[in-house]
């Protein structure tokens, strides 16, 4: 046990702390804290639950935990009761959990809903009571470590230790498990503490102290806001939960199956379940979501340093959970309502690639297809190739979740992508179904199927932009988290062209990035391992970076909410239209009709999502670029449109010129009806026959749209603002 120094009992005030910690010098003002922080040291859990014998280091620890006992008990009986109200599906009692076992059971993912159920809201949404009532019952935690992680976030003695900046302090950082909540920096990467020699007495002496305190404080409110919230073990619990079943199926870069709890540090987990609290029900849990996300932010500001130098049991390097933390904290602030997180999102988002490269994840080579197990292998050995396997897949899949998110930003936005995308030397991931195995041996399975090693997407994007140009379609087998990341590539080409299609030099030009898409169209509708849900999902991405190849979405945006003088706050920076943009010039125009298809079609594929993936993270940015497409149509006095019974979506994105520039073997098709409705804005259907769609109207249907997205992204917010303003002016 650590020894301790007291002063006379006189001098100890709550200002003046003078019981010292020798092991990590922390004064105290109070025995009984620092006899509670010491056990941070030391790991001593004296308090025993008698009811399944775990040890707590803290007796109000203790406590809560009996409460779910308790509340077990109760559970009993009211499910007996009430049978009327809904209880989600129950795991194994938390007594019959091991404390140890590596990973919990799976809970089964909610099934999709048909099409024209795509909106609705499910009964626990309309009814919050419902909601708290089976969050009550649900009393077994799926993660029995959550309790462990909420006790950590509880504890002031352990989220002061890392809340201070490193190496601002007298005294050594001290290095423990990243595990716990102490995120000392080691000597491995950065020995301050020898470089800070002696503290000299007089002024500076005093202005350390002042400067700790001041630290001290305005860090203490990031915990006190978690405290604040009512934040409880079963609600991180619950947020976890829905991260892998609503979260991961639209954005798989963590592997459930192989899961490991202890083995995550606490920030990422702390982002994990930010996000997942986006799909819970309660009004309160976007304010919970919120402390948990400036929880992890503050650890990664404070504590990348220790962060970086971490290696889990399987991982290929360092680093990697860092980089899985700062990705999922930046998808959780790019699409927040709070616009501070946002734009704090934005400014931290190079680091990812910054902290990859240092790490040298782009130099790691991917799993060898000769080193899957045969199915005769040992028990042993199969399951540590599977969890290498995994973990490599996961470091790869961080990475290029990165490029994605990346090529989001840089369109909402207006900038330009904050990495080469086209200069991507990671390979393609592996397929969906080895990354969704259940088991080893299903894994194992699938992977036997994979002969040949995937390509670098460098080797993809050089696919795609051959000396001469053709329309077949690429000779690779994409996943459509692949798919996202090429599309991703190809936006950040068309954010390096200025208004005037002007590119950077060494940058394709606009005509190239439209062929390079019409290429990545005829492979994704040739794609026949995609499931429904993921083809329209990378559609509706396709149809978007089109959109903005015609004109960009985000500039265009803010010349009409600068024009009509309506405050915006989706995207930051100070880009404008070209002076001189006239609005009702550009509507006559082919690339005006073009955007316009494309916008019509972003609207159709989102009303036919399932509810279920109705909440992929490029949603909000697609629907709002279509909306800012028939504001300017209908603000320029076009009311309604008559569009052509069936789209050629060749014809929908190329011009003339872009297919008689290095395409000798492609002629622009004569008798398409969507060629004919570009060129000249008519259609040949018969009247009754061709659809027609009043912008107006349409608009009214996108603003319901954005409203249902709210509980989910809260972006959504400040878009249908706009909207809403925009759909006042067309009136």
């Amino acid at each position: 046990m650590p020894q301790t120094t007291t002063s006379s009992p006189t001098t100890t005030t709550s200002a003046v702390k003078t019981l010292i910690c020798r092991v990590c010098q922390k004064g105290f003002s109070k025995a009984e804290h620092l006899r509670r922080h010491e056990r941070c040291h030391t790991g001593s859990k004296p308090f025993i639950c008698k009811e399944c014998r775990r040890p707590f280091a803290r007796q109000d620890a203790l406590t809560r935990h009996e409460k779910l006992h308790t509340r077990a008990a109760n559970a009993k009986q009211a499910q007996v009761q009430q049978s009327s109200v809904h209880v989600p599906p129950q795991t194994t009692s938390l007594d019959a959990l091991p404390w140890d076992a590596s990973r919990a059971p799976a809970p089964p993912i909610d099934s999709a809903a048909a099409p024209s159920q795509a909106w609705e809201t499910s009964q626990a949404e309309q009814h919050p009571s419902l909601q708290h009532a089976a969050s009550d019952l649900d009393f077994a935690l799926i993660w029995p470590d959550s309790e462990d992680l909420f006790q950590s976030i509880m504890s002031s003695d352990a989220t002061d230790q890392w809340q201070m900046p490193l190496g601002a302090l007298p005294f050594p950082p001290v290095v423990q498990d990243v595990n716990g909540m102490n995120f000392g920096s080691p000597n491995s990467f950065d020995d301050r503490g020898s470089s800070i020699g002696t503290i000299p007495s007089g002024g500076s002496h005093q202005a350390v102290r002042d400067v700790t305190e001041m630290v001290t404080s305005s860090s203490s409110s990031v915990t006190a806001a978690v405290k604040a919230t009512s934040i409880t073990s079963v609600f991180l619990d619950e947020c976890l939960h829905m991260f892998f079943v609503r979260f991961i199926p639209t954005f798989p870069v963590l592997h459930r199956a192989t899961f490991v709890f202890r083995e995550c540090t606490h920030p990422l987990l702390l982002n994990a379940m930010a996000l997942g609290s986006l799909y819970l029900g309660p009004k309160d849990s976007v304010a919970k979501g919120e402390a948990l996300w400036r929880l992890a932010h503050t650890a990664i500001a404070t504590s990348w340093q220790s962060l970086i130098t971490h290696r889990g049991p399987y991982d290929a390097c360092k680093g990697v959970q860092l980089l899985i933390t700062a990705l999922l904290g930046q998808i959780y602030g790019a699409l927040s309502k709070n616009r501070v997180i946002r734009t704090t999102s934005q400014v931290f988002r190079p680091l990812g690639f910054l902290w990859a490269r240092h790490c040298g994840m782009l130099d790691a080579d991917p799993f060898p297809i000769e080193n899957v197990p045969f199915p005769s292998a040992s028990s042993t050995e199969k399951e540590y190739k599977w969890r290498t396997w995994a973990a490599r897949e996961i470091q790869q899949r961080a990475l290029l979740a990165y490029h994605i998110l990346d090529g989001l930003v840089a369109q909402m936005s207006g900038d330009s992508a904050s990495t080469r995308h086209v200069a991507n030397p990671l390979h393609l991931p592996n397929s969906e179904a080895a990354f969704d195995a259940g088991n080893v041996d299903e894994w194992i399975a699938v992977m036997r199927t994979q002969k040949v090693e995937q390509p670098s997407f460098r080797l993809v994007f050089r696919s795609l932009f051959p000396p001469i140009g053709s329309f077949r379609p690429l000779d690779f087998q994409f996943s459509a988290f692949a798919l996202r990341v090429v599309l991703e590539g190809l936006q950040s080409l068309v954010s390096d062209s200025d208004e005037s299609d002007l590119a950077a030099v060494g940058v394709p030009g606009r005509s190239d990035v439209r062929r390079a898409l019409a290429q990545v169209h005829e492979t994704i509708t040739m794609s026949i391992h995609l499931s429904a849900p993921e083809r329209l999902e990378v559609l509706l991405r396709w149809h978007t970076i089109c959109l903005d190849t015609m004109i960009n979405s985000t500039v265009l945006c803010r010349h009409v909410c600068s024009r009509y003088d309506i405050p915006q706050h989706v995207s930051g920076g100070s880009r404008a239209i070209k002076p001189g943009f006239d609005m009702t010039k550009w509507v006559n125009t082919e690339d005006a009709r073009r955007a316009l298809l494309h916008a019509i079609a972003i609207q159709d594929i989102v009303e036919q999502l399932p509810r279920g993936r109705a909440h992929v993270i490029h949603m909000p940015s697609s629907l709002f670029s279509a909306t800012t497409i028939y504001v300017v149509f209908s603000l320029a006095g076009v009311a309604n449109i008559h569009l052509p019974r069936t789209i050629v979506w060749q014809d929908a994105l190329l011009s003339r010129s872009d297919l008689n520039l290095g395409c000798e073997n492609i002629r622009p098709s004569t008798g398409s009806e969507t060629r004919r409705f570009v060129e000249e804005g008519r259609t040949d259907s018969p009247p009754g026959m061709g659809a027609v769609r009043n912008l107006l109207y349409e608009m009214n249907s996108l603003q319901k749209l954005f409203r249902c997205m709210f509980s989910q992204w809260g972006i959504a917010y400040d878009m249908e603002e706009i909207i809403d303003q925009w759909i006042t002016l067309c009136h």
